[in-house]
């Protein structure tokens, strides 16, 4: 198990320049960093892996940013732009050594509508359908796909660790797992750590996040049976931290963050990666 840091807490986008925040990811204790590509062109991934490897931390995974324009049940046009997006972000994953693609790689954040059960069927055969030609795609070039549920406010598709595993059965493919978020799961679980019991074998991604998008540790989360699922299901994924400031003021307006979390964001790295560790004993 390794503990990673989004860099989202400290820049957006995220650019080859902003490469030079490894050495300090790495000084703090962090074994990953998280890289959410809003756009393939902001990167030379040849460049950020070897800034990573010189830095001596990992890219453990690659955040799909699926904005506007993005969206596997979308329009004809959405669903090829996400496409294009999604394969175009595993084509750089290979070259920087990355296993994971992450995040809610089945439509545009922010899209949440008491959609009718028959748009909600063929929105549901949509994102099938096009995530069994990204999880091809991604079988062939050996990485995952981690999905992500999120929580009502951010999408209407897929809130829960039950409809996510509804998913992955439906797509059927080795390439796919699931990726859960404790922000998300302290609105729509009921139990936080029956679910990641629940997901077992099938979870290959995990955020580590404060109730209210802080420090993990420093909020109401009551981590200890979190961690005891986690190691129940010998989970040996990454876990990591994907906390948002004021600071970065377009994630702050996407994630509606008004005020301020903690006294600064070093802090909720510095003193997140310190939690973790102690409560992981990693």
């Amino acid at each position: 198990m390794r503990i990673g840091i989004n860099s989202f807490l400290f820049t957006s986008p995220f650019t080859t320049e902003s490469a030079k925040l490894f050495p300090k990811f790495k000084k703090w204790g962090f074994d990953t960093v998280e890289i959410p590509v809003e756009s393939p062109e902001h990167i030379d991934p040849a460049k950020v892996k070897a800034a990573a490897d010189k830095a001596g931390i990992a890219i453990g995974s690659v955040c799909a940013c699926m904005g506007p324009g993005r969206d596997f049940r979308g329009s004809a046009e959405d669903q090829k732009t996400a496409m294009t997006y999604c394969k175009t972000l595993i084509d750089q994953m290979v070259i920087m050594g990355c296993p994971s693609l992450i995040g809610p790689v089945y439509s545009v954040v922010g899209r949440a509508d008491a959609e009718e059960p028959a748009a909600q069927k063929e929105q549901w055969a949509l994102v099938v359908k096009n995530l069994k030609e990204l999880a091809s795609y991604a079988e062939a070039n050996n990485v995952k796909i981690c999905i992500e549920p999120l929580n009502r406010f951010e999408t209407d598709f897929l809130n829960t660790c039950d409809q996510g595993l509804r998913l992955l059965k439906a797509v059927k493919s080795p390439a796919l797992r699931l990726h859960l978020d404790t922000f998300h799961m302290n609105i729509e679980e009921k139990n936080q750590a029956a679910a990641i019991l629940k997901a077992g074998k099938l979870l290959g991604h995990f955020h580590a996040c404060g109730s209210d998008r802080g420090t993990p540790g420093n909020d109401h989360i009551d981590w200890k049976p979190i961690v005891a699922a986690l190691k129940k299901i010998r989970y040996n994924g990454d876990v990591v931290i994907e906390s948002f400031t004021t600071d970065v003021k377009v994630i702050a307006r996407a994630a509606a963050i008004w005020r301020k979390m903690e006294p600064t964001r070093d802090e909720i790295a510095t003193k997140g990666v310190k939690f973790l560790r102690k409560a992981f004993k990693r």
